[in-house]
């Protein structure tokens, strides 16, 4: 059970941009109650951090805090109080002068830049795009073989309204140099300890320069909430977050592949069609990863959830891609001999949470629900999970098991 801590005297008052007490913050916040997420060791307790409301703790240093997954069944977006947290480096910042704050732009340009976040809002025209944010090792604690890494249940993942400046807009004031390969982004959070690599992340040039990558200051009509990298960060839509860096503080253009230690040996994947391997193998080849797979989950009913035989049920969720967007949801009552396909809500955005719903009568027992979205290139979701060393990746057709009666 939950252990009663001291209240985080922060949680209720922090505003964006004001400073935090390091002592408050690090305290672990008051815990009333826990969770159980559905595989081994998955007792978590439920904590308040500044900004936000009681979510699932996997750590406390760094953050890293779960969405309860019932919050994905209040509507498509969601809101910035419950939106998960996932740091790497433990010495996060607790004090940022907005005023003072710079997003340096230099290496391979014409123009180097330091850009204040005034002249973020002002100097550029903004853009808006709805999309997912979701940690590559969301889903991690389902894994059978068991993996090392956070074992999280389906919770780090979020979808939100950002507002920014594209990435391209930038660097065509910098003037991109010819022979540019990539371009590196750094944040304001750093190692503790001299050995950790800072966590440093690299863009091809072609894909930060697409239009659609943003320097994000706005999330849901407002600043970003500071555990959700404020003043300023990036946006990568469709991609895991791992790119998107928080409290961006440095962009460079490099002639190169960046091979920081979070490009070359962290957050790769099995290079191949599927992303994965036998259980136990090590891939003979990884690629960094790169976009989302295809995933749809039931949000309306919970695992072991009863429900009134014979009336109509509302059986309701969402589903996601990497861009190319959700065309059809296909729901099964009887655990995938029959297929159903769902009414899909209003379409926000190709990089968005897409709703659906099914109105169904389940007669009296046990039923397993399954959910299996398609996306707009025919790509959809395997029947059985797939496999890698990282757990990453997991899109496996989700299965809820209902009691009618």
């Amino acid at each position: 059970m939950a252990d009663r801590r001291s209240l985080l005297m922060a949680a209720c008052g922090a505003m964006f941009g004001v400073p935090l007490s390091k002592a408050a913050f690090l305290q672990r916040a008051f815990a009333e109650e826990s969770v159980h997420l559905p595989f081994a060791n998955g007792e978590r307790p439920l904590v308040q951090y500044p900004g936000k409301r009681p979510l699932i703790r996997l750590t406390s240093r760094p953050p890293q805090l779960e969405t309860p997954f019932t919050v994905f069944d209040e509507g498509p977006i969601t809101p910035n109080d419950a939106f998960f947290v996932r740091y790497h480096l433990a010495d996060i910042p607790l004090s940022i002068d907005p005023q003072a704050h710079r997003i340096e732009v230099s290496g391979n340009v014409d123009r180097p830049l330091s850009l204040s976040l005034n002249e973020l809002k002002t100097a550029f025209e903004p853009i808006d795009v709805i999309a997912v944010n979701q940690c590559s090792g969301n889903s991690r604690g389902f894994f059978e073989p068991r993996v090392g890494g956070g074992q999280l249940g389906n919770g780090a993942m979020g979808n939100a309204r950002w507002r920014g400046v594209p990435l391209k807009v930038v660097l065509d004031k910098a003037g991109v140099q010819e022979g540019a390969r990539q371009v590196v982004f750094n944040g304001l959070d750093r190692p503790v300890l001299p050995e950790t690599p800072d966590f440093i992340k690299a863009l091809d040039i072609d894909h930060a320069r697409d239009g659609e990558v943003m320097i994000a200051y706005a999330m849901n009509g407002e600043d970003l909430p500071w555990l959700n990298g404020y003043p300023a960060r990036l946006v990568v839509p469709g991609h895991y977050g791992t790119y998107w860096v928080k409290h961006l503080s440095e962009i460079r253009v490099v002639d190169k592949v960046f091979d920081g230690f979070w490009m070359k040996s962290a957050y790769r994947i099995p290079d191949n069609a599927c992303a994965c391997t036998e259980p136990g193998r090590v891939a003979t080849s990884t690629a960094p990863i790169q976009r989302f797979d295809v995933r749809s989950f039931i949000t309306s009913l919970g695992d072991g959830a009863t429900v009134t035989a014979r009336k109509e049920t509302l059986i309701k969720g969402i589903a996601f891609d990497g861009g190319y967007g959700v065309k059809t949801v296909l729901v099964s009552i009887n655990g995938g001999q029959d297929w159903t396909d769902a009414k899909l809500g209003p379409d926000l955005g190709r990089y968005s949470f897409r709703e659906w719903r099914l109105m169904t009568q389940l007669p009296e027992g046990e039923h397993f629900l399954r959910v299996c979205a398609i996306n707009a290139i025919g790509q959809s979701q395997p029947m059985s999970p797939l496999w890698n060393p990282a757990g990453y990746m997991r899109n496996a057709v989700e299965t809820v098991r209902v009691i009618a009666h």
